[in-house]
């Protein structure tokens, strides 16, 4: 029998910087949602990605000093190699550079334009740069923008619009008809009360101001703009053609089952991104959940408070899996989450130190110490034995609930209440008191083997959450992880099996004192080398006269090449110049340079060099001369030669 689809989304990283943790918060937790998923038999397609044209990037790309693509590949790069980190399981990691997608863009914006939903237009209004978003001046706070609070400047620009008005009362009627859509509740209500009962103003969809973003081409000066490109990708990345030829991922998966965002951008995927597939007659995604965020303990997150705290930092100080259950047992399902370094040393010393290493180490232990390894159940039971394993047979239950629902946190507490009950039946069945007793072997076996037992189904329905935990519990009992149905039943483990005669602790516990020693360090780190960066943007300029302007066809008559230094000599009679055979393709040419001073002849053999090769041939003390090799002058008169940047060949032209 087919596995029945189901289609999980994360919103698309924008690629201005580093996800901190609370942006990585919302990957871990759309991967334990489809990890989950496929455990209950779901056939689970992930998507995730990074969202990478705007204003914003265009503007740090030029800060940067290199061009928007290299930006945004050098941005997603981290990303993805965060999300690697975390260990998520996703499908498809997309881009909204990548050809495909934008093709896909282009055609939506002239599908929508030619059915009379799209118009041009002209646009005055306030525009948050960071938010990439217009706001008219009622929907200002305090002057500034309603996401983030930052600044708005006045803009103006001729502007493409698509007209939101035209679908809104279908779309009030779709949310009404279906009151999961939005999730959770007060999301619901914030967007009607707020946004579509007053009534939808038309929306912006081009941009003439900046020129990173996919072009309109039919109108090449407009490029689309940031929220009709970035949202249409939950469709593109499943092969969507909006011409009709839309490839078999689409037709299986979509509608999506889950869009997994945060819910500051919450208005954007339950008004304009249903408006969209309205107008392009496609079916609504089942539902929309913006989850809170994960605060500091200050404030939100952001580099300009200085209170940003990355998932790989928090790593090596503590684990993947032990990050991976700080964000998702510590977020409530509405209300926001917060996270400080003293709470994290708290978890991971009471809960997975205590609660979970500790139990499976003293189990193993025991087994070790009164069995040789060997767990067999005796079968013989008293009253403590009934209440573990209603318990740990009923886990499975109250997680399957918890995650009907999406509430993640509530479906770990479960799994963690298992484990507790384990400890409590140590301390009621008292294991070291039944290995005094030699009547009361088959006993103590019996205890351990519930023990046993029970650690394995907790585990199985941990691997979701803590993938590598649970691989490390079953490869030290020598058990592997349960199926769902397999959870309906206690018993499974093999009677006789060996746990293993070298258990490992699984989580070590931290002195809050050390590690904020380790904090402070890293945190000292990064000042430093932030330090550095600005120094080296203060580094000084240097302004030179500057001369008379030339056109293209001036230009067009120098020839520049890259050129390898295959011989170099001292000029005699000179204190400046060094003579050098230059490899410029197949051809060698001697060139005469005063740069005795900043290189001696021995380090030239074997550079590539810029090269100006047309310059007419003249002597220099008395040697004949037959280009320029290229350098660049400090204010100090020191030279350097200016290099290729990448490997060249002699000979490649330089333009």
């Amino acid at each position: 029998m087919s596995k029945k689809p189901y289609y999980i989304t994360t919103a698309i990283a924008y690629t201005s910087g580093k996800p901190h943790i609370g942006n990585t918060y919302e990957i871990v937790l759309a991967d334990a949602i489809a990890r989950f998923k496929r455990k209950e038999g779901y056939d689970v397609r992930f998507q995730t990605g990074t969202d990478e044209h705007g204003q914003k990037i265009e503007l740090k790309a030029e800060e940067a000093g290199i061009s928007p693509k290299e930006f945004v590949d050098n941005t997603a790069k981290e990303i993805k190699r965060i999300w690697d980190l975390m260990n998520t399981s996703y499908d498809k990691f997309i881009r909204t550079t990548d050809e495909d997608h934008e093709k896909q863009v282009q055609k939506i914006f002239r599908k929508l334009y030619d059915k009379g939903d799209i118009y041009k237009g002209y646009y005055e209004g306030m525009y948050c740069t960071p938010c990439e978003s217009f706001f008219t001046e009622s929907q200002l706070v305090d002057g500034k923008c309603p996401d983030c609070g930052r600044p708005c400047q006045p803009a103006k620009e001729e502007a493409y619009f698509f007209r939101m008005s035209k679908y809104a009362d279908r779309l009030i009627q779709y949310i009404n008809e279906h009151p999961d859509f939005i999730q959770p509740e007060s999301r619901k209500n914030e967007m009607m009360n707020n946004f579509l009962l007053p009534g939808l103003q038309d929306l912006c969809v081009s941009r003439t101001s900046f020129t990173w973003g996919i072009p309109v081409d039919f109108d090449p000066k407009h490029v689309t703009y940031v929220w009709l490109d970035a949202l249409t990708n939950y469709i593109t990345g499943l092969g969507y053609d909006c011409d009709g030829e839309s490839g078999e991922l689409f037709k299986k998966y979509w509608p999506a089952d889950l869009h997994l965002i945060g819910k500051d951008i919450i208005r954007f995927h339950t008004i304009y991104w249903p408006i969209f597939l309205m107008a392009l007659d496609l079916p609504l995604p089942k539902q929309v959940f913006g989850h809170p965020w994960l605060l500091q303990g200050d404030g939100k997150m952001s580099k300009s408070k200085g209170n940003v705290i990355y998932a790989d930092d928090l790593v090596e100080l503590f684990g993947v899996d032990a990050v991976r259950y700080f964000v998702l047992h510590e977020m409530p399902f509405e209300n926001d989450g917060v996270i400080t370094w003293d709470l994290l040393v708290e978890r991971m010393n009471s809960d997975l130190a205590n609660t979970l290493g500790n139990l499976v180490n003293r189990t193993i232990s025991m087994s070790n110490k009164y069995f040789n390894g060997v767990v067999a159940n005796a079968g013989v039971t008293d009253g403590f034995d009934k209440n573990l394993m209603d318990v740990a047979l009923d886990t499975k239950h109250k997680v399957v609930k918890c995650m009907s629902k999406l509430r993640v946190a509530d479906a770990m507490t479960e799994i963690f209440n298992l484990f507790k009950r384990c400890n409590k039946y140590i301390d009621e069945t008292m294991p070291w008191a039944l290995a005094k007793d030699p009547e009361k072997t088959d006993r103590l076996s019996t205890v351990l083997y519930n023990l046993v037992e029970s650690i394995t189904i907790g585990a199985s329905l941990l691997t979701p959450f803590m993938p590598e935990t649970a691989e490390r519990i079953f490869a030290q009992l020598n058990s592997s992880e349960r199926s769902m149905d397999e959870l309906e039943m206690f018993g499974l483990y093999k009677s006789g099996n060996k746990v293993t005669d070298k258990p490992e602790i699984l989580f070590a516990r931290l002195d809050a004192k050390e590690v904020q020693a380790k904090v402070e360090e890293l945190n000292a780190s990064k000042q430093t080398q932030e330090a550095e960066e600005e120094k080296k943007d203060d580094e000084p300029v240097i302004d030179i006269e500057a001369k008379e302007e030339i056109t293209f066809d001036d230009f067009e008559k120098m020839q520049f090449q890259v050129g390898e230094i295959i011989a170099c000599e001292e000029v005699k009679k000179s204190k400046k110049l060094l003579c050098s055979q230059v490899k410029i393709g197949s051809q060698v040419k001697q060139i005469v340079s005063g740069i005795k001073k900043h290189y001696s002849a021995e380090e030239m053999v074997g550079k590539k060099v810029m090269v100006l090769v047309n310059l007419k041939p003249a002597k220099l003390a008395g040697v004949l001369s037959e280009g320029m090799l290229l350098c660049a002058e400090d204010e100090n008169g020191e030279l350097s030669l200016m290099v290729p940047e990448k490997k060249m060949p002699a000979g490649a032209e330089i333009c």
